[in-house]
């Protein structure tokens, strides 16, 4: 009967120890993919600087735009993963991709030489950054690169993508040159305040960036002229080959259905997808 009796406490003791571990298991906090049922979850690394269109908040802190969108159409086209945002500064997600914290960042990238050595870009573009010659709203003389020759236009950032491009302009027309002052660290706003006041003749910008600014300042300025389409990128860790191709074969799949070029008309009010004459002509209807 004792050797019974102690069988049965023992069998006993065993059953609580499970049950009671069962329920400290339910309990515990969830892993990442308890929730997802089979989906591989992708940590992505957002930029907490408001960029709109391309990316920044609503009122309960939730990111939104063109990026956001992008990137729900890209868990559409791939079910097999889901994308979980953290924001940052742009410097620390960079180094948060770089040690694989982030399988990717996004915030509005052009390919450079310098971070092209440290990581993995997307081979295609998910979106373009339009630049833009932005005068006082009654002037008509000004609308390319071409007119700017012989103009007095705001210092620039001697390393900005912006001052690359009009560079690049000087070397392909040594007899034809665009005058560009240096500045460290220009203000925007600043200069455009200088061409709103004809201190300058026009300055050259993202049209972005203009837009947004001049949403605060409300100066007397327009788009004059739409210079180029900048490709903008997702940037990867090195080691995120695989992945980096499925969201290159989804994205080129979302601007042949119309997804992206809709996102765009959505967001932009115009399709970037589409050549720089329709772009162009939609910049001047806006300005009018």
């Amino acid at each position: 009967m004792k050797k019974r009796l102690l069988l049965l406490l023992v069998t006993m003791g065993l059953v609580c120890t499970i049950v009671g571990c069962s329920k400290q298991a339910d309990n515990s906090v969830p892993t990442a993919n308890s929730s997802v049922k089979n989906k591989t979850v992708i940590k992505v690394a957002l930029s907490d600087e408001p960029t709109p269109p391309f990316l920044y908040t609503d009122d309960n802190n939730n990111p939104i735009g063109y990026d956001i969108d992008y990137l729900k159409a890209l868990e559409t086209k791939l079910p097999e993963y889901e994308f979980k945002y953290e924001l940052g500064q742009e410097e620390s997600n960079l180094i948060g991709t770089a040690t694989n914290k982030y399988a990717f960042s996004m915030n509005w990238f052009f390919k450079n030489p310098e971070r092209e050595k440290k990581f993995l870009y997307s081979t295609h573009e998910y979106g373009y950054s339009i630049t833009t010659v932005i005068t006082k709203t009654n002037r008509n003389d000004i609308k390319s690169l071409d007119d700017l020759v012989g103009k007095k236009l705001p210092p620039m950032s001697p390393s900005g993508g912006l001052r690359s491009i009009l560079n690049g302009y000087n070397t392909s027309h040594p007899n034809k040159q665009i005058t560009i002052e240096n500045m460290d660290s220009p203000s925007n706003t600043e200069n455009m305040k200088g061409v709103a006041s004809a201190k300058y003749d026009a300055i050259f910008l993202n049209e972005v960036t203009f837009e947004n600014a001049n949403k605060v300042a409300k100066l007397d300025l327009k788009v004059a002229g739409v210079v180029s389409k900048e490709p903008i990128f997702i940037v990867y860790n090195k080691n995120q080959t695989a992945l980096s191709k499925k969201i290159d074969a989804a994205t080129q799949e979302l601007i042949k259905d119309g997804t992206l070029p809709k996102l765009s008309e959505k967001w932009f009010k115009t399709d970037f997808f589409k050549g720089l004459d329709y772009i162009n002509k939609g910049y001047q209807y806006k300005s009018k």
